[in-house]
């Protein structure tokens, strides 16, 4: 089976030479990143180092980089009609009698390539005419060796497994996305408490592990390409792939929803002694975040307890031992870029390649700012240069970031998980900003001008009272 690209393996030369081809005018041949690979080309020569031939196959670097960078110049199902196109082509698989001899080299290469595209970017293949594109040139090859035919089926199998899990989506994703929000404390008699869910802060700490890894499963590495797309200059098409990061956009989402449960999980309670436990609570999961590897919950949980709201209780956190959180946030600082944040999270990446355990291989980065390096490497980087030519020395660095990430995001959990919990996690009510404050006010009386004219209004807009 195809193996998803890592980032260890990024830069591996293949063994096969590259399909020879004339450089265009100012195209960079001397400088090749990768086998054969330029560090610029036009569009065309970039798309002939994809196709296989009975002697030659791209790199796994290269395919990878290409297939994830390609649309931002050309749609997936273009670009897969004009691989097949070449294919048949240069094989000459539209003739009446085939070389066998020379089909049986390339078959198995072109199925290979199909496999790795059909596993890495299954949503390439959600429109019939992409099916009918594979199936159409495997039943060209398949007279030479009928293993093609068998190998085509299982590989269409695997990917309509692929897209139905993708498309049934983790549990609680429209929860998170449209929370239920309280904007005053409801009664106790309705309000269930995390801890009455979860007690135990590592046994939270697991669960919201579970959570991140089964949110991350549904993000594609395409959905990071098409957060950034612009209209090509050079193409005579709108972008087409705007609106397809629907999964990116949710775990985002999730991230904030988290900070706000924290937030609500404070503010709840009536009694700052119940308030201090509560915070007490999730400076021990945050910790413990920290030491699977878990960074997105654990700057959420950090956020959640510098929220306006939260940080004014200062009754409250008198009676916090804050020893440990501010460790924490000395970890997630961001001062010098997140630097020491960078830091925990190499070394995290280090022990993800030697993990002697399936624990030890989980690394969550930080997602916000993984998402931010992705864009400002977009942004300081033209997509093509003055010569038209696509940069391609650039989407090295991109595939190198995103094939990182799909290799994280692949690890299977080791904790169990309890439903009740992630379902809580994921469904709870939450206060809304207002909520949040008018809660907080009621904890904690307003101590200057500015609060007691807000709490007024609060009171104003939310319970009817002046």
């Amino acid at each position: 089976m195809p193996q998803t690209l890592s980032a260890s393996n990024m830069v591996t030369p293949g063994s096969l030479s590259p399909p020879t081809t004339e450089p265009t005018d100012g195209e960079q041949a001397g400088q090749h990143l990768l086998d054969g690979a330029p560090s610029s080309a036009s569009l065309e020569t970039l798309i002939q180092h994809l196709v296989p031939t009975a002697d030659y196959y791209p790199e796994k670097a290269y395919i990878f980089t290409f297939l994830l960078s390609s649309r931002l110049f050309i749609e997936p199902r273009e670009l897969l009609a004009r691989v097949c196109h070449l294919c048949i082509e240069q094989q000459q698989l539209d003739q009446p009698v085939l070389d066998k001899a020379r089909v049986r080299k390339f078959g198995p290469k072109l199925l290979q390539l199909l496999a790795e595209w059909t596993e890495t970017f299954p949503r390439d293949f959600q429109e019939e005419s992409t099916i009918g594109h594979l199936k159409d040139v495997v039943g060209r090859i398949a007279p030479c060796d009928e293993a093609y035919r068998k190998r085509m089926h299982q590989l269409l199998q695997a990917l309509h497994q692929k897209l139905a899990a993708l498309r049934q989506g983790p549990e609680g994703l429209v929860s998170a996305d449209k929370p239920i929000s309280y904007r005053t404390k409801p009664p106790a008699s309705i309000h269930r408490e995390l801890l009455g869910v979860c007690s135990d802060p590592y046994t939270l700490a697991q669960q919201l592990t579970h959570v991140e890894l089964e949110r991350l499963r549904h993000i594609g590495p395409e959905e990071f390409v098409q957060a950034f797309v612009n209209k090509d200059p050079l193409a005579s098409t709108k972008p087409c792939f705007s609106d397809k990061t629907s999964n990116l956009e949710a775990y985002v989402k999730w991230f904030n929803r988290l900070c706000y449960l924290v937030a609500t999980e404070i503010c709840m309670p009536a009694k700052k002694k119940q308030r201090a436990q509560v915070i007490e609570f999730f400076i021990d999961v945050a910790r413990e975040c920290f030491n699977i590897g878990n960074f997105n919950s654990l700057m959420a949980i950090i956020s959640g307890m510098n929220m306006s709201p939260v940080s004014r209780l200062k009754k409250t956190w008198a009676k916090v031992k804050t020893a440990k959180f501010f460790i924490l946030e000395h970890q997630m600082d961001p001062t010098g870029n997140f630097c020491n944040y960078r830091t925990a999270l190499r070394g995290a990446a280090h022990r993800s390649l030697t993990a002697h355990s399936s624990r030890e291989k989980i690394v969550i980065p930080f997602f916000s700012l993984l998402i931010k390096d992705i864009y400002f490497l977009n942004e300081g980087c033209a997509n093509r240069l003055p010569n038209g030519h696509v940069n391609f020395e650039k989407f090295l660095e991109l595939a190198k970031q995103v094939g990182e990430f799909i290799t994280w995001k692949q690890v299977e959990c080791p904790f169990e998980q309890d439903p009740s919990i992630t379902h809580y996690l994921s469904t709870a009510p939450i206060f809304s900003e207002d909520g949040l404050y008018l809660a907080s006010y009621e904890s904690e009386s307003p101590e200057n001008q500015t609060e007691k004219e807000r709490w007024k209004s609060l009171r104003s807009s939310i319970l009817g009272k002046t």
